[in-house]
């Protein structure tokens, strides 16, 4: 009696202490500041451990079963879990959850595959891409179908015997020539998508807008032709501090070219780009225009397009009164890599005309002394003066442009 009421005692002290810490334990609990643990999740540790914590979980099961198999062997019992069985299960589990997973990701990351296209090339692209993906995603459907159903289906049993089918020539003509032929009309698709964007022939009546983008880590130079139309050319032993671009003044084609913080465009008119690096390869990349060209140092990269879509129609159309067209840096070129984009504004033919008459010459006063070419006057402070000002002025600078 005595053995038991001392065991009880030990019991109620225990509880009752045990009770003491918990309550001490939660006001403590209480009184501390709350810790954020939102990075947590985002730290790739943190799923390194649970992927771990699973695996160890499986292979605890594992040897669970392990042992209660090896457990009834000994006893001489018949097996307890049908494996075949299992694996077939397995099997029809999987395909419902691979199925669930292709409609998925059509449904939340389809969106994200690409922006809508804004440029006449872009539309035939898109069509290929989209029959391209029609077609996959159908045979992808169809064999795992298959595959997954025959598994099922066609699982162990001792009450069935295998039929022995070594071959047959009909479904190897079929199998042959069905993805042949698809193969084929794609292939076919892409080479005349291909040729029809870099084998163009120019309309005489709608020649396109030369523009010249040099990249270089980690920045973007645009250069406009001037008003010949014509972009001049660069050698890049003539690069300087002043002359970045190695401009070539004895060309006087490029004397009048123009330089922009923006690449401006206007809808409906075709755009040439000259691509050109300063340093290393860097890639073009305007999504939206399903443009996308390595800029080589030592060699021009050419890529002609149509923008059918202006910024203003884009905003509405995506409901985004910020939304801008970028073109970006599409290889990792160093550390500012990132940084490397610029803004593309797509508008009417006449405010092209009027935001190109306000850009700035690359030829300036600096550059007139390094090659040895005529300085424009200083415009004179008298009002009374100023029209013979601006008329010699205009005259020196046409001179300028001539020599």
């Amino acid at each position: 009696m005595n053995k038991t009421t001392g065991a009880l005692a030990v019991i109620l002290a225990v509880f009752a202490n045990t009770s003491v810490f918990a309550q001490e334990a939660a006001s403590v609990a209480a009184s501390a500041p709350k810790v954020d643990m939102g990075d947590v999740y985002k730290s790739v540790i943190f799923y390194i451990l649970v992927f771990l914590a699973i695996c160890l979980f499986i292979a605890i099961v594992g040897k669970a079963i392990r042992v209660y198999e090896l457990s009834r062997e000994a006893q001489g019992k018949p097996v307890g879990i049908n494996w075949n069985r299992v694996h077939a299960s397995l099997f029809a589990l999987f395909l419902v959850l691979g199925l669930y997973g292709v409609y998925w990701e059509y449904t939340v990351h389809g969106a994200m595959l690409l922006p809508d296209a804004a440029s006449v090339h872009g539309e035939r692209i898109d069509q290929m891409f989209n029959l391209t993906l029609i077609i996959t995603t159908i045979v992808f459907v169809v064999t795992h179908i298959l595959l997954f159903g025959f598994s099922y289906i066609y699982k162990y049993s001792a009450k069935r015997k295998a039929y022995y089918y070594p071959h047959n020539n009909t479904i190897e003509k079929i199998w042959t020539i069905v993805p042949a032929l698809v193969l084929t009309v794609l292939v076919l698709m892409g080479f005349l998508t291909w040729r029809s964007i870099f084998y163009k022939v120019d309309d005489p009546k709608n020649m396109p807008i030369q523009i010249e983008v040099t990249s270089e880590q980690f920045k973007w130079s645009i250069r406009y032709p001037g008003a010949d139309g014509v972009v001049g050319h660069k050698n890049y032993k003539l690069t300087t501090s002043t002359n970045t671009l190695g401009i070539d003044f004895k060309d006087l084609k490029s004397r009048d070219d123009q330089m922009a913080d923006e690449m401006v465009i206007p809808v409906g008119k075709p755009v040439k780009l000259i691509l050109t690096s300063k340093d290393v390869i860097h890639s073009f990349y305007m999504p939206h225009f399903r443009v996308q060209l390595n800029t080589v140092p030592g060699m021009q990269t050419i890529f002609e397009f149509t923008p059918t879509i202006t910024t203003s129609e884009m905003q509405q159309k995506t409901n985004d009164p910020n939304f801008k067209y970028l073109f970006y840096c599409a290889k990792i070129c160093g550390s500012g890599h990132y940084n490397m984009q610029k803004v593309v504004r797509v508008v009417s033919i006449e405010e092209y005309k009027t935001w190109l008459a306000e850009q700035k010459t690359y030829l300036n006063d600096d550059l007139r002394k390094q090659f040895n070419l005529p300085v424009a006057p200083t415009p004179a402070a008298s009002e009374a003066d100023s029209s013979a000002t601006d008329s010699s002025a205009v005259k020196t600078n046409q001179m300028a442009l001539n020599k």
